[in-house]
Order: C-alpha cells, then structure tokens, then sequence
C-alpha cells in the first residue's frame, strides 16, 4: 500500500502539510503513456473511418500515419508496463475495495463518510489499472498480428480479420476507459495536482485515502529519530491523526 517515495511533509504556518504521491521519473512515465494513448486514439481513428481520415494530417499524411501508428503502439506498451511493474501491488483488491464499489452511489454523491478508509489507490482507480493492463496487452499482441510491414506474412487472412476486429474493439474500450480516468480526475478536486506537482494535500488524503495517509504517519513515527519525535507528533496532529 505504502510505496518507495510516499512520504509526509509537515506544513509550516504558512504552507500546509503535503504529501510525496509520486517522483519525478513516474510522472514523466505517466505522461509519456498519456500522450502516447492520445496519439493512437487518433492515428487509429483517422486509419478505421474515411470520415476521420482528415485526423491524418496531424501525423503528416495517411502513409505517415500508417508507419507511425504500431510504433506509438510499442512506445505506449513498454513505457506502461515500466509503469505496471511499480504499481501492480499497491492495486491488488482487497474487501475495502467490494464495500466501496458496493456503495458507488455514496462514491458518486461524495458521501466520503460512508466509505471505507481506502489505502493509496481505490477500487475504481483499481478497475482503471487493471483495464488499461488487459487492454494493452490485447491491443499490442493484435496490433502485431496486423502489422503489415512486417509480420503479414506470417499470418493467415482470417486471423488477420479476426485481429483487426478484437483491436478495434480493445480500442473503443480504452477509449471509454481513459475518458473515464480523466473525468474523475478533473471531477475529484486536488487529483491532478499528484501527477503535475508529485504532491497532493494532507486534506486531500485524508479525504480520499485516510489508511494510505495513516500508514504513513504510523512509518514517520517509527523511523523518527528520538530528537525529532516532538515534530513529527505535532505533524500528525495537525493532520487529524
């Protein structure tokens, strides 16, 4: 739950306490997928529909697209699954997760009170990840039965028509998956501010993932040094804890 990195800072009277949610090379990593799902989404629409064809000028032309479009594909998948190797623990589902899916509407009302403490991620942060996971490997491993330049040959027709079908339809749902990512981002206030900052308010933790926050708390105190246990007990008490 707690990873290398996390940690409290205590606020001062000027400047409230902050807490480290991610450095700067995981940032980097999550922009670098962000962008590179943007780019296939519509590279890969201007290629499926003539009516979005006109997408291909971003890219410099329809041949340019075509050439473009797996590359970005292999780009997304390493840099996502750098990504996955850090994170897969910190998302594996717990009961905290059931009760908090079971109560979506409490979630979606923002009746924090009525939900379980999470821990760094929630459920729906949860289904994010392990979608997005499910969803890359089913794009790059049809993506390659498709690759004209290279593999065609090696692939009967049939399978490349059933290949074709099973990418699109991955597509379309990581599509919808994004957006929703996205959207509570931008919905849930202080969320965007982890990914461009690294660092998210000691109110913003305490609201969203308050076993996360005292976790962290709980590792402060133990690895204190005996001189500083003064300072980081008034740290926890000025986070409610």
């Amino acid at each position: 739950m707690v990873q290398p990195g996390d940690a409290i800072t205590p606020g001062t009277k000027g400047t409230p306490a902050t807490v480290k949610r991610y450095g700067p090379l995981a940032r980097l990593n999550h922009w670098v997928v962000a962008f590179s799902l943007i780019a296939l989404a519509l590279s890969g629409l201007a290629l499926y529909s003539p009516y979005l064809y006109f997408l291909t000028g971003i890219f410099g032309g329809g041949q340019t697209t075509r050439w473009l479009h797996p590359w970005i594909g292999v780009l997304l998948f390493v840099s996502f699954y750098v990504f996955f190797a850090q994170l897969w623990r910190a998302n594996l589902f717990n009961r905290d997760d059931l009760t908090w899916a079971m109560r979506f509407k409490d979630v979606v009302a923002g009746n924090e009170e009525r939900l379980p403490e999470m821990g760094k991620y929630n459920a729906g942060q949860k289904f994010v990840f392990w979608g997005m996971s499910a969803l890359i490997l089913a794009l790059i491993g049809t993506g390659v039965l498709i690759w004209q330049e290279y593999f065609a040959v090696y692939t009967a027709i049939e399978t490349q028509r059933w290949a074709a079908l099973l990418h699109a339809a991955a597509a379309i749902a990581i599509i919808l998956i994004w957006i929703t990512h996205v959207y509570a981002s931008i919905w849930i206030q202080g969320t965007m501010r982890a990914m461009t900052r690294g660092n998210v308010t000691a109110g913003w933790a305490y609201r969203h993932h308050r076993k996360w926050l005292k976790q962290l708390a709980g590792l402060r105190r133990k690895t204190a040094p005996q001189a500083n246990a003064v300072e980081h007990t008034k740290a926890a008490k000025h986070l409610g804890l």
